[in-house]
């Protein structure tokens, strides 16, 4: 009977731990079958200047024909558009002011790109207008934007898709604007500044509350440059401890390293995309690259795939081109490597 009572008590005790076991067991299975997002980065596109030229010539479509079926694939493909699109204005007194031609946004929509930034130092080079018929037409093409709105609560809205049951945000902001009048205000038409901390920090909390996750896609360093400024691995570090998951770059004109910081990259320039050959820079800043992103629940790994701008179009190139820049990528990172295929990982 001694015997029969402790049979008893043993099963009544393993019970609840096999439920346990086997929702725990459940739980992760279906966290493991979440549908991997997918997302494609790429830097700086204008549409006006040597590349309007181009346009005007072979097309609206022209700048990404190369490059759309990469793009297409996507679950999001992000850029930075580094020009206002409008017809209106009055060109900044500064050495280069780029106005491109609202037609010229559906070589954006053709190549499936979702979203841009309009944080930069050339939104603004035809006035306050201008940026405004920016957003305009891209809501009429149904782009999404984020960096700049008519104040600065506008400005600061990231751009959110919903991507699996996911929500994924994308935070335009600028460490280099063209004067404090660029600046977006409480009544004040601009772009949204990183010259300081706050409020930029509080927005990235915020979104990182509201949304799954969140990244910052952000202009800053010297152009030409290859490394980050000092000020920019600091600042990256403060936005991924404010909430943000993986940190874009952008301005340069210029490939440059990556860094991990709490096991999440930070890129520091994806160089140009669609641009004009800089005299200045020379040909390093015909090279750039595509950044994919994948996220599975808290799983977030990245690749990059070469790219060489020819006749002012991104190019995919042969492997001894993208040898070379993998090679390149892994002398100006930190504690992160790439391997031959271009995944990134930390080291």
């Amino acid at each position: 009977m001694k015997r029969l009572f402790c049979l008893i008590l043993v099963i009544v005790m393993l019970i609840p731990a096999s439920i346990v076991s086997a929702a725990g067991t459940t739980a992760q299975a279906n966290k493991s079958k979440e549908k991997p997002i997918n997302l494609v980065f790429a830097g700086d596109i204008l549409l006006d200047g040597y590349v309007g030229s181009q346009i005007d010539r072979f097309g609206n479509l022209y700048p990404f024909k190369k490059v759309a079926p990469i793009l297409k694939k996507a679950d999001m493909a992000f850029a930075n558009l580094e020009t206002p699109v409008s017809i209106r204005g009055k060109a900044a007194d500064k050495t280069f002011a780029f106005r491109s031609k609202p037609d010229t946004l559906k070589g954006l929509v053709y190549a499936g790109i979702d979203g841009v930034t309009l944080a930069n130092n050339h939104i603004l080079d035809y006035g306050q207008q201008a940026m405004l018929d920016t957003i305009t037409h891209l809501k009429r093409q149904k782009i999404g934007y984020t960096g700049a709105g008519r104040n600065i609560d506008e400005a600061f809205e990231p751009y959110v898709q919903n991507i699996n049951g996911k929500k994924v945000a994308v935070l335009g902001v600028s460490r280099v604007l063209s004067g404090n009048s660029w600046i977006a205000g409480k009544n004040h038409p601009g772009a949204a500044s990183a010259y300081t901390m706050e409020p930029m920090l509080t927005h990235i909390k915020k979104s990182s509350k509201t949304n799954d996750y969140t990244i910052v896609y952000i202009h800053w360093n010297q152009e030409f440059a290859d490394y980050p400024e000092e000020y920019a691995r600091t600042m990256a570090k403060k936005m991924i401890d404010a909430g943000a998951d993986i940190i874009i770059g952008s301005h340069s004109h210029t490939l440059m390293g990556i860094e991990y910081y709490k096991n999440k990259p930070i890129y520091y320039s994806l160089g140009n995309f669609v641009f004009n050959r800089s005299t200045r820079g020379g040909d390093k800043t015909l090279l750039s690259m595509m950044v994919h992103v994948e996220i599975q629940g808290s799983k977030i790994t990245s690749r990059i795939t070469p790219v060489k701008i020819l006749q002012g179009q991104p190019n995919l190139m042969d492997k001894k081109y993208n040898k070379e820049i993998i090679a390149k990528l892994n002398k100006l990172s930190y504690n992160a490597k790439i391997d031959a295929n271009g995944n990134v990982s930390k080291k």
